[in-house]
C-alpha cells in the first residue's frame, strides 16, 4: 500500500486520489472494515467499488436507500426489480448502497457516529483505487433566520464558538484541524439550486456542536440552565457571524474529507427557524418534502457532473 497524495505537474492538479497518510497500513495483510462489515481479503474493493466518483452520506438508513432510488431513476438506472441490497447487510451500523458510480452510505447521529463510519469509508476508497471522488453531506438541521424548507450549502463548519475548527483528542493531547470545504463545489451547488428553481437555496455557515439540546439553544432539553433571552442573543450572535444552520456533523466531516484529499459539501434543507421555536411542528408530508430537498440538489448536481463527463 502506498498513501495516495495528489501531485502537481506543470501547475495543474493530478488526478485527486485518496490520501490515508497512515503508515500503520503498509504492514497489515488485510484491512477489516468492521463497521461496514467489508474487508479487504472477503472483498475485491477494485472491482466492487473503483468506478465510485460520488459518494453522498447521510444519517439515516432509509434517507440513503431513498436517495439511491431516487438518483437511479434519475439516470435511467432504475433497477425493475426495484431492489437496491445493503452492501453492509452484516451489519446494523450503517446502511451502503450502490447504483452506477454513485455510493449512498447511512452515517448515524453525531460526531462520533460518522466518525467511525468517514474512517472506514475513505479506507475503502482508498483499497478500490478511487480518484476524482466527491462527496456530499446530505441531511436535515436547524435554520437561524431562514425560512423552514431552506437548503443551505455549507461555506464552513465551525464550532460553537463560532470558529472554523475542529478540535480532537488525540493520546490525550488536543489536535485541531480545519473545517475548510471546497468553495468551488459550493458554488457550483448553489448554481444548481438556481436552475431547478424549486425552493430556496442559499450559502451560509453551518454550526456543528456536541449534543442537539443545550449544545444547541434549545429551551425544551430535560436540562436548561440559560433563559429564553439568553439563547435569543446567542442566537443573534450566530446570525452575525455568518452562520444559517446548526447540526452535528459537518466539522469531523469536513477535516476528515480535506485530511483525505477528497471535494466535499454539505447540503442540508431546514426544519425550523430556531429563533422562532425548538419544536417541530409540521406535518409529517411538510417534513418529507423538506427532506427530500437536499436529494433533488445533490442530485441535479450529480446528473450535470456525468453528463460533462459523458461529453468530454
Amino acid at each position: 500500500m502506498h498513501s495516495g497524495f495528489s501531485e502537481e505537474r506543470n501547475g495543474e492538479q493530478c488526478e485527486r486520489s485518496i490520501c490515508v497518510n497512515n503508515p500503520n497500513l503498509e504492514s497489515m495483510k488485510e484491512d477489516i472494515l468492521y463497521h461496514l462489515n467489508l474487508g479487504t481479503a472477503s472483498h475485491d474493493f477494485p472491482k466492487q467499488f473503483g468506478d465510485v466518483k460520488f459518494v453522498c452520506v447521510g444519517g439515516s438508513p432509509w434517507r440513503m436507500k431513498s436517495f439511491t432510488e431516487y438518483i437511479a431513476k434519475e439516470l435511467g438506472l432504475e433497477d425493475p426489480k426495484g431492489e437496491y441490497p445493503n452492501i453492509c447487510e452484516g451489519t446494523d451500523r450503517y446502511a451502503m448502497y450502490k447504483v452506477g458510480p454513485i455510493l449512498s452510505v447511512s452515517h448515524g447521529m453525531g460526531i462520533p457516529s460518522i466518525s467511525i463510519m468517514l474512517h472506514e469509508l475513505i479506507k475503502l476508497l482508498y483499497h478500490a483505487r478511487c480518484t476524482d471522488v466527491t462527496i456530499v453531506r446530505i441531511g436535515t438541521s436547524g435554520g437561524i433566520g431562514l425560512q423552514p424548507g431552506t437548503v443551505v450549502v455549507t461555506k464552513q463548519s465551525v464550532d460553537a464558538m463560532f470558529l472554523p475548527r475542529f478540535e480532537q483528542m488525540v493520546l490525550g493531547k488536543t489536535v485541531v484541524r480545519s473545517t475548510e470545504l471546497d468553495v468551488e463545489l459550493a458554488e457550483e451547488l448553489l448554481q444548481c439550486g438556481k436552475e431547478l428553481a424549486e425552493f430556496e437555496t442559499v450559502i451560509g455557515n453551518t454550526m456543528c456542536t456536541l449534543d442537539f439540546y443545550e449544545g444547541q439553544a434549545r429551551l425544551d432539553g430535560a436540562f436548561c440552565s440559560y433563559t429564553e433571552e439568553e439563547k435569543q442573543n446567542y442566537l443573534s450572535e450566530a446570525y452575525a457571524a455568518g452562520i444559517r444552520n446548526i447540526e452535528m456533523e459537518s466539522s469531523v466531516f469536513a477535516a476528515m474529507c480535506k485530511l483525505s484529499n477528497i471535494r466535499a459539501a454539505v447540503v442540508c434543507v431546514t426544519l425550523l427557524d430556531r429563533q422562532k421555536g425548538d419544536q417541530l411542528s409540521s406535518s409529517h408530508e411538510v417534513m418529507h418534502s423538506y427532506q427530500q430537498r437536499p436529494q433533488i440538489l445533490t442530485g441535479h448536481y450529480i446528473k450535470k457532473k456525468l453528463k460533462t463527463f459523458k461529453n468530454i
